[in-house]
Parts: C-alpha cells; sequence; structure tokens
C-alpha cells in the first residue's frame, strides 16, 4: 500500500536548521524518528520542537542538545522537565482545548511533523492510535509530514484517520510503546483519598481523570457503583476492570452515550490491547474533548485533578513548583469548569497532604513564580487523606477553615496561626 518506506536517517533530513517541528505527544512520541533526528544534531542549528507529554527516551538528556534544539513544551512532562528549566527551552502556558489554535490561525506555524501511526488498512488510512488530543490540527498545518509506522501500534476508532496520501515520508518499525503504570504507583495516602473521591461519585456520572497515580486509585474504589461513564481527556489501565465489570456502561452518557470518550492514553501494553480496534472507545480531538461546552452536556459529570499546591483561599498551582515549571495547565481547567457547569456536576481537586519531603500542600501563600491554573472561584471540592473540604459559596475565613481541617495534622497549628494573622479571628 505504500509505495516507499525510507529509513529514518533519510527522511528527517527534511527539517532544516530554523524549523519548527511537530512531536506526536504521550504514547505515540515518535521516538524511531527522534533519535534519528538528534543525530544530526551537529549539522542542526535553532531547531524548535512544539509537544505536549513525551514518553521514552529519545536523548532529550545529552548535554549538547540545546546547541541544536530548543524544546517549546505545551505541557512538560518528565523527560524533558530539566531542559524545558534550562536556556534550551521554554513552556507555552495554554488550555488543552486551545492548542489547535495555535497551528491552525497561524501562531506556531510549522514546518515539519512527527506522527506515530499504525500500518495503514485497505483503503490507505494509518491510525493516530493513542494520542489523537492535538495530532491532527498539526498534521493539518505542517508543510511536511513524517510518520514512522508502527506494527504495535494500535489501531483505535474516532478521529484519528490519517491517509497516507497526507503523508510525505514513511518509515516502518516494529517497536513497544512507551508504558507507564500508575497502578503500581498506588499507595495508602492515594487509595484512601480514592474512597473519600469514591464517595462524592454517584451512580450513572459521567468521569474525567487526570494524570497519576490517584486518579487510578479513584477507580479501585468505584466497583460499587453502576452505570458510570467517561468522558476524558486520557485515561489508564484503572478503567479497564471497571469496563470488563460492567460498572463503566456509558449509558446515561447525553453526548456519545454507549462509548467512552477520551483524546489520549498512558498506560501499558494490557492498556493499548484494550484499545486496539475497540469500537466502544472514540479518541477524538482535544479541542472538542475539552470543550466545556460538551463536557456540560453530560449529567453528573466528575472531574478529578491534582494539584502541587493550594493556598487557604482555594487557588491551585498544578503547574510549577515556584518558578520551577513541573507540568502545565493541560486539560484541568476545562473540565473542572465543564463539570462545575454540568447539572449534578462536581469539580475535584485530589491531592496529598503533603510533598515526599514533608511540606504541606496547603499553604498560607503559594510560592513566589507559582502559576495559578484554577483559580478560587472555579474550586468546589477539595480531597486529601484527611478528608473532603467543600468551598463552593464559602468566603475566604470559612475556605481556610474548611482546608486546614484537612491538612496533615503536623501542619494544622502553623495553618491556624496564619488565618489568625490574616483574618484576625481563632478557627
Amino acid at each position: 500500500m505504500i509505495p516507499n518506506y525510507k529509513l529514518a536517517a533519510e527522511a528527517v533530513k527534511e527539517v532544516k536548521s530554523g524549523h519548527r517541528v511537530f512531536v506526536h505527544g504521550s504514547a505515540a512520541t515518535p521516538l524511531h524518528l527522534l533519535k534519528a533526528l538528534f543525530k544530526r544534531k551537529e549539522e542542526l542549528n535553532s531547531v524548535e520542537l512544539v509537544c505536549i507529554s513525551t514518553l521514552g527516551d529519545a536523548g532529550f538528556d545529552q548535554t549538547d542538545f540545546g546547541k541544536s534544539f530548543f524544546i517549546n513544551s505545551l505541557f512538560v512532562s518528565e523527560n524533558i522537565r530539566e531542559i524545558v528549566n534550562s536556556e534550551h527551552g521554554d513552556y507555552i502556558p495554554v488550555f488543552l482545548s486551545e492548542i489547535n489554535q495555535l497551528f491552525d490561525k497561524g501562531i506556531l506555524p510549522l514546518d515539519v511533523a512527527l506522527i506515530h501511526v499504525s500500518p495503514p488498512d485497505s483503503h490507505g488510512y494509518c491510525s493516530l492510535g493513542t494520542s489523537i488530543d492535538i495530532a491532527r490540527s498539526a498534521i493539518r498545518n505542517a508543510k511536511y509530514i513524517i510518520a514512522q509506522v508502527n506494527k504495535q501500534m494500535p489501531r483505535t476508532h474516532g478521529d484519528g484517520m490519517v491517509h497516507i496520501n497526507t503523508i510525505n515520508a514513511f518509515v516502518e518499525i516494529d517497536e513497544a510503546l512507551p508504558e507507564v503504570s500508575y497502578q503500581n504507583k498506588i499507595n495508602g495516602n492515594a487509595l484512601t483519598i480514592g474512597k473519600y473521591c469514591a464517595e462524592l461519585i454517584e451512580d450513572r456520572s459521567t468521569l474525567q481523570m487526570g494524570i497519576g497515580a490517584i486518579p487510578d486509585a479513584v477507580l479501585s474504589c468505584l466497583h460499587n457503583h453502576k452505570d458510570l461513564g467517561i468522558h476524558t481527556e486520557m485515561f489508564s489501565d484503572g478503567v479497564i476492570p471497571l469496563v470488563e465489570k460492567g460498572i463503566v456502561t456509558n449509558k446515561y452518557k447525553n453526548k456519545h452515550r454507549g462509548k467512552i470518550v477520551t483524546g489520549f492514553v498512558i498506560g501499558t501494553k494490557k492498556l493499548y490491547d484494550f484499545v486496539n480496534d475497540n469500537s466502544s472507545v472514540a479518541f477524538l480531538d482535544s479541542d472538542y474533548v475539552n470543550d466545556t461546552k460538551v463536557i456540560r452536556t453530560n449529567p453528573k459529570a466528575v472531574a478529578i485533578n491534582s494539584a502541587l499546591e493550594i493556598d487557604l483561599t482555594g487557588q491551585i498551582c498544578a503547574d510549577s513548583i515556584g518558578f520551577y515549571q513541573y507540568s502545565g495547565v493541560g486539560g484541568q481547567m476545562d473540565f473542572m469548569r465543564g463539570a462545575a457547569l454540568s447539572d449534578g456536576g462536581k469539580p475535584i481537586i485530589a491531592m496529598n497532604s503533603m510533598t515526599k519531603t514533608g511540606e504541606s500542600k496547603i499553604v498560607p501563600f503559594l510560592k513566589t513564580g507559582a502559576g495559578i491554573v484554577t483559580t478560587r472561584a472555579h474550586v468546589h471540592y477539595v480531597v486529601t487523606e484527611f478528608g473532603v473540604a467543600y468551598l463552593f459559596g464559602k468566603n475566604l475565613k470559612q475556605r481556610a477553615d474548611a482546608l486546614v481541617s484537612i491538612a496533615h495534622p503536623s501542619h494544622q497549628e502553623a495553618l491556624a496561626k496564619a488565618i489568625f494573622q490574616r483574618f484576625g479571628k481563632e478557627i
């Protein structure tokens, strides 16, 4: 079906100095193409890479990386974190629902797109597989498309079909996708938080889960629920048992009834096998999946997201540790607002009460340089391993009192003093 495959080294020669290059993300990160591109570092300069989350070892950690490449990240993942926080990278704060506009409106014109697809079917259509999210808008707008065609890329249903006539160069590979097991990261605190969140979730709710151990812990606590739906920017392995047990049925959604809706998936091979040719899972563009008008259409929409830090008034920092860029805005605000506008919806921030080093994540003031991802006006529920604080409709003092009640006991006295200093009243 494909007339001429190329070697990766030959295909990436289309990338020239000064080009802006889109890199397909998450489990679809085109590692084979990136490794070939990075081997050209001696002959290239000022090549800008634009991406959301990336997975796998592509060589981002090379000490001389920045001499040739600059990462302009739309969401910072672990393997590019150090570069983004150096002179060789930076971060663009943007809602996941609006990233496509950066390409469609020419705000970030693209010279080349590196994508990762399944082999074509008999009609010439490849699948974008595990990651649709913003890839289609990049493909629409890039001047030149290079695809690594992987026998192990799942063929998923939804918006992710790309005809071979759209692609300029093909590189054939047979490689396993990057895997992440969030379930292996679930500890006692995460499970306790999961149980508190599960108590807030009613039967027939439609769920969105963020990335990490806590969302999967929540899913593991839902085995007594009935007729749940999924409409989320991403999901991981934790959804599979709920589908197999008939707990996730998607029967009562108003949008895409009977189907799980997502933009991308990150997980293990079990998850990638689950979504392969699974017509009950619809992979759709993030500008649609994360649109608040769409999210709010489903009754009892529940958004479960995390935070790095929250101040006593409810301001959520979820993308940076002070000035250090840790992740990104992503879809948190899209779904927090969408859930709040849903009939019976619940926007939830779920987090550990302390950092791994013992600092309180509930603080009098956010760190200098911290980015506010979700404003205090948008926050309704905050959950830690010590309980649930409901902030909606509460004044600043009432919010502070509620948040102290779910802080770690070792920090409650200091927080109470901070409240007294600010409001002049004891708890």
